[in-house]
């Protein structure tokens, strides 16, 4: 059968409703042929559950039994959405609606607010944090950053759970709900935001569900016109469906069954959200005539990476475990997952991006490639490490494809040259094809054949031109004798559909943005107690959660699986963290943890990485890595404190603590690097960070020695701007080790 992962941008239009079916296997297509009814997919990860429900909706379109107009499609993310419009387009069934559930409440909102209401939408409050500080100072609670946040999330919450404010103390303590703060305070504050948002005109994010489903509940003759609109209905990732957005269902559903629902109960990871797992595994109670379709041939991951998942879930507990799926891998053979334990968390970046750096000179591309976390704050390591072995990576969660100014700009670019494309631009007649012409086009921006050395801004830029280009390729292939007029069609259509091409760049994302994705290669780093499950995880159930988060971790990879952790935060420190209780029976040396049985202490025994294996401690296998020589503690050079905090540990001193700051080296520094970074094509940071900078410009090294020691300068920078650096100390012009020097005034 044909793996779930497309393998080009533009495959064939299937020619007949029937072709749709093709190289779909038994459940595939049970779901694809299961038109009527209540329907509901329990798919597990890697199974092809989007080709499956897009090969269903597709082929009730060509087959006559669905209308395009009358289909809504519904998923929780916008590039989910814009995944399946463009599945869809590929299909033959354009014009069928998908979206996400706010997506299509606000456009139903917008439409039925002057009839309904009256007058037009208030606007839509685009960030909560200020209206939510300025209801706190109302209510004389003071918020922190960190508190802002979480009362924020807290707001969000009871909204989509449908709790009031005057309900929230008594929601938090039924749900065992860890509150940030006193929820009698935190109830006051929701007050209040929501009385400033009623004094000044603007609804939130969740109100667009609340008043639509106010709306629908209360004119039926609205409700009536959006089910005359909307009769089949597509909801993907089910199990992350909060109340509310169920009770929306519901209204558009009416006294109607033709749903199609798909999830699994075992990648519930957004419950903080409001999402709850119980109206998928209650569906059947619901619709006791439902047609129920089981994916568990995973084409994603190799048996190896099948193995680790199925036992990561095999000691779950609670009502998502007893409905687990027990994944059969249709892949060949792989490497076995990598341990990994490194002394501390530099320590870790460091090895991971060396990793990395092997992977893609071994032949796996760096856009297949990712490292995945439990929270943001913890990809700034990474992000260091990867630079510095100059392996070029992206941020999951930044802006949008079609939003980066590049893309807008290339457009743009491409529009213009098609209007003029009538042989009077010499660069495009000489060009061969239409991914000449492209080329052609790009390189009046300063696009080249070869990417820039190393990362940051100017490679990122090259690397969404460099998508474009390969798609141009694919494109020409599909549709010989196609134009640049045919290309920006295409382009125009997949903006619109979010449908992206790929960005070559390791990926950095937190484990919760990486849901939905997958790579031939996964990383996933900071497995320790404390990081996963999270400190905050107190309950069975929020324990269990984390588990979940690893488990969709652990599926995100096709082939290469790494799992790593640090036995201390910073270098010399205590060895005193534990590796995560998830992995307990499962990598080498550890046992299955009896159930009830307290957590062991002190770090693990045996740890392979690569093809060697060592113990802490001891003499490294053969052929295996050496194990890292312990650090000493971090001192303040000023007043002696042990520092642990990243910045601190860079500076060698206190944030507090004063400064022998050296403002004339400093200046002549940030000069040297950035023309370091002209001459290379890469941002200022990859030469050298600011921190580390400040921290050369207040020790003022003499030595080779001296200089290595200062927190990021590792052996590759000692190497390539050790002696410029070290001359610049010495106050000698850099590029030779004695020259004149250099004058104060300069």
């Amino acid at each position: 059968m044909t793996p779930a992962t497309h393998t080009t941008l533009f495959p064939q239009v299937p020619e007949t409703a029937d072709a749709v079916l093709d190289g779909l296997d038994p459940e595939q297509r049970a779901v694809a042929t299961a038109l009527g009814g209540p329907v509901c997919v329990l798919a597990g990860a890697g199974t092809g559950k989007t080709r499956a429900i897009t090969h269903r909706i597709a082929y009730g379109v060509r087959s006559g039994v669905l209308q395009p107009a009358s289909v809504l499609a519904v998923t929780f993310t916008n590039r989910a959405a814009g995944e399946m419009r463009g599945r869809l387009r590929e299909l033959g069934a354009a014009g069928v609606q998908a979206r996400t559930f706010h997506s299509a409440a606000l456009r139903q909102l917008q439409y039925f607010w002057p009839k309904a209401v009256g007058g037009e939408l208030p606007r839509l409050l685009e960030r909560k944090a200020p209206f939510v500080s300025e209801a706190a100072a109302r209510c004389r609670v003071r918020l922190d950053r960190t508190e802002l946040r979480d009362t924020t999330s807290e707001i969000e919450w009871a909204k989509v759970t449908q709790t009031v404010p005057e309900e929230y103390p008594a929601a938090v303590a039924r749900s065992s709900r860890e509150a940030p703060r006193d929820p009698a305070e935190i109830a006051k504050v929701y007050g209040v935001y929501e009385q400033l948002k009623r004094e000044r005109g603007v609804i939130d994010f969740e109100d667009v569900l609340l008043l639509t489903v106010g709306v629908l509940q209360d004119r039926n003759d609205i409700a009536e016109t959006v089910r005359r609109q909307y009769q089949h209905f597509v909801v993907d990732e089910y199990q992350d469906v909060s109340p509310l957005q169920q009770r929306l269902l519901e209204l558009w559903l009416g006294e109607r069954d033709s749903l199609c629902v798909v999830g699994d109960a075992s990648q519930t990871i957004y419950s903080f959200t409001g999402a709850t797992p119980d109206h998928l595994l209650d569906f059947r109670t619901r619709h006791p005539g439902a047609t129920v379709v089981r994916l568990v041939r995973d084409y994603r991951s190799t048996p190896q990476v099948v193995r680790l998942a199925n036992g990561l879930l095999a000691q779950a507990r609670g009502r998502a475990a007893d409905h687990r799926l027990e994944l059969v891998s249709q892949r060949e053979n792989g490497p076995e997952p990598v341990y990994a334990e490194f002394a501390d968390e530099p320590a870790e970046a460091e090895g991971v991006a060396r990793r990395v750096r092997d992977l893609i000179a071994s032949g796996v591309p760096a856009g297949r490639i990712a490292v995945l976390y439990r929270i943001n704050a913890q990809s700034e390591g990474y992000e260091q490490a990867l630079a510095d072995v100059g392996v070029p990576y992206q941020l999951r969660g930044a802006e949008r494809f079609f939003e980066r100014p590049e893309v807008r700009e290339a457009q743009v670019l491409l529009r213009g040259a098609a209007r003029a494309a009538d042989g009077t631009d010499p660069r495009l007649a000489a060009a061969e094809d239409l991914a000449g012409q492209v080329r052609a086009v790009f390189s009046t921006r300063g696009w080249t054949p070869e990417p820039p050395a190393g990362s940051g801004a100017v490679r990122d830029r090259w690397e969404s031109l460099a998508a474009l280009v390969r798609l141009a390729e694919d494109f020409a292939r599909s549709r010989p004798g196609a134009t640049l007029a045919d290309l920006v069609t295409e382009l125009q259509e997949r903006t619109e559909a979010q449908h992206a091409p790929t960005v070559e760049g390791v990926t950095l994302a937190s484990l919760h943005a990486a849901k939905g994705l997958e790579w031939d290669a996964v990383f996933l780093v900071g497995l320790t107690e404390g990081m996963l499950p999270i400190t905050y995880a107190k309950t069975d159930e929020q324990i269990e959660e984390e588990r979940r988060l690893l488990y969709v971790g652990v599926t995100r990879a096709r082939r290469h699986l790494t799992l790593s952790w640090a036995l201390s935060r910073a270098p010399g420190g205590r060895p005193s963290r534990r590796p995560s209780r998830f992995l307990s029976g499962l990598r080498p040396g550890s046992t299955a943890p009896r159930p009830g049985a307290p957590e062991p202490a002190g770090p693990m025994g045996h740890v392979s990485y690569g093809s060697g294996a060592y113990r802490p401690g001891g003499r490294p296998a053969e052929d295996g890595p050496a194990p890292r020589a312990r650090r000493r503690p971090a001192r303040c050079r000023v007043c002696g404190r042990t520092l642990t905090d990243a910045g601190e540990i860079k500076l060698l001193r206190c944030e507090d603590c004063p400064s022998e700051l050296d403002e004339g080296l400093h200046e002549r520094l940030l000069d040297w690097r950035a023309e370091q970074a002209g001459r290379l094509g890469q941002p200022a940071f990859c030469v050298f960070t600011d921190k580390t900078l400040l921290a050369i410009a207040e020790a003022v090294p003499g030595t080779e020695a001296e200089l290595s020691v200062i927190s990021g300068v590792g052996r590759r920078k000692l190497g390539e701007f050790g002696a410029d650096v070290l001359a610049l100390c010495a106050g000698r012009e850099p590029g030779s080790r004695e020259g004149p020097e250099i004058s104060p005034e300069k």
